[in-house]
């Protein structure tokens, strides 16, 4: 029998949730604060399978307890979220210390009631068998630490949002840092010869990069210098679609963080989250790295040192390849994918429409989304990369994918990046055997 502990500083959820679930055959304790439930936890006389964490609550808040549950006894946590600007980011914080998953609690519109919230919470904690939560449990800043500086990322970025900000090659190189440097030229499909790219560290120390990329000189030394030309001349570097699920967040955040902004790569994430959360999610990307990320929107253009996160609401497609940037659109109305947004929509139109390098990376999550677009990526000659199983709270998307016989690589989390640039690496370019003189950056209509 599956042992759950809910918690949750209000009665009458513990209540309603906790009896749902003791009728459906699960064995259910509650706790009504955090310290509570660390208590519990530690205890071997109850020993949660699952344990689902209120965020808001006296005494010690759910992100607190999650970091000591993570640090001490790592054990499944799927996060209580309230329909709030706050509940979003708090979210997205215990996701950082190691929650897997998130629910969102009912909010009070009568389209999701508790009744629905505790079908998924089934399904959710049904699917959460086989997860390893070791890959979590590592150590992390804690809490206040994390607000702390998500608190001065934001003053920093007070001044123009991610949606407004300007994405010239004047602003990309300005995000650059001596970390993150190298220089690419296209070649056939699916390869770019880089040179003197250095992944920075797994734990990048974000302040210090920034500082640097406020300094947009250039150095003499072709080992530190970030290369624009791509940007410049209207070319593109790789373009890379990631695709994750549950378990996901965290790692995505780690592998924005070590790309290179170097790579000049134009970059797709399809994260598996409600459409409340995507925006932040993107803030947070954006605020944590050297490439400027925003939530897609319909039309969007991105180029080099750029990201997009598909919303929660809709597939992210492109739409079309300019050269010098991708057209992306947003579909809202096709269901047949049984997920929204699906990383196959956006794998499959970037195998269909992306003339340059291309890249698809599928990491942790449950089902098998990704597995077709990885096909498609591999047809049209681009480069593969699934998160190996041991890295993986979850190895549901990474295990399909691989076993379509079409990844190139398998690597551990903290790999992707240095697999993502051997991808484009080592390769000789290409001349173009028609070059036109006349032709320039940007001449193609929109």
């Amino acid at each position: 029998m599956t042992r759950v502990l809910v918690v949750d500083d209000s009665q009458f959820f513990r209540t309603v949730v906790g009896n749902a679930l003791s009728d459906a055959d699960y064995d259910v304790e509650t706790a009504d604060t955090g310290t509570e439930a660390v208590e519990i936890v530690r205890d071997a006389a109850f020993d949660p399978d699952v344990v689902t964490m209120d965020v808001e609550m006296p005494d010690m808040n759910g992100i607190a307890a999650v970091e000591r549950i993570m640090a001490a006894t790592p054990t499944p946590v799927i996060m209580a979220s309230a329909y709030t600007d706050t509940g979003a980011e708090a979210t997205l914080d215990a996701l950082e210390a190691g929650a897997i998953d998130f629910l969102q609690k009912p909010d009070g519109s009568g389209s999701r009631n508790i009744a629905h919230f505790v079908d998924d919470l089934r399904e959710k904690i049904d699917r959460l068998d086989d997860v390893d939560v070791s890959s979590l449990a590592e150590v992390r800043p804690t809490s206040s630490e994390t607000r702390s500086e998500s608190t001065v990322r934001s003053a920093s970025h007070s001044d123009a949002s991610p949606r407004s900000r300007s994405h010239s090659p004047a602003a990309r190189a300005d995000r650059s840092s001596p970390s993150t440097v190298g220089t690419a030229g296209t070649t056939s499909r699916g390869e770019t010869a880089v040179e003197s790219i250095a992944p920075a560290d797994l734990e990048t120390d974000t302040d210090a990069q920034r500082t640097a990329a406020a300094v947009p000189e250039r150095s003499d030394d072709p080992a530190s210098a970030v290369s624009l030309d791509s940007a410049d001349d209207g070319t593109r570097g790789p373009t890379i679609v990631v695709g994750a699920s549950t378990g996901g967040p965290k790692i995505v955040e780690r592998l924005l963080q070590r790309l290179p902004i170097g790579l000049d790569a134009t970059v797709l994430i399809v994260q598996h989250m409600p459409a409340d959360f995507t925006g932040r999610f993107a803030d947070r990307l954006d605020a944590m790295g050297p490439y400027a990320v925003s939530e897609a929107g319909d039309g969007d253009r991105v180029g080099p040192g750029e990201a997009v996160v598909a919303p929660g609401s809709a597939h992210l497609e492109i739409g079309a390849d300019f050269g010098d940037s991708l057209r992306v659109r947003l579909d809202e109305a096709r269901r047949d994918y049984g997920i929204q947004p699906a990383i196959d929509v956006t794998m499959e139109t970037a195998a269909d429409r992306v003339d340059g390098p291309l890249c698809g990376v599928v990491l942790t999550g449950m089902g098998d989304d990704g597995a077709a677009g990885i096909e498609a990526i591999k047809a049209a000659g681009g480069r593969t990369i699934a998160q190996d199983e041991a890295t993986s709270p979850v190895f549901g998307i990474p295990c399909q994918a691989i076993e379509t016989g079409c990844v190139d690589s398998v690597a551990p989390a903290p790999e992707i990046v240095d697999e993502i640039i051997a991808a484009f690496a080592d390769a000789t370019p290409e001349p173009d055997p028609n070059p036109d003189p006349d032709a320039k950056a940007g001449d193609r209509d929109d």
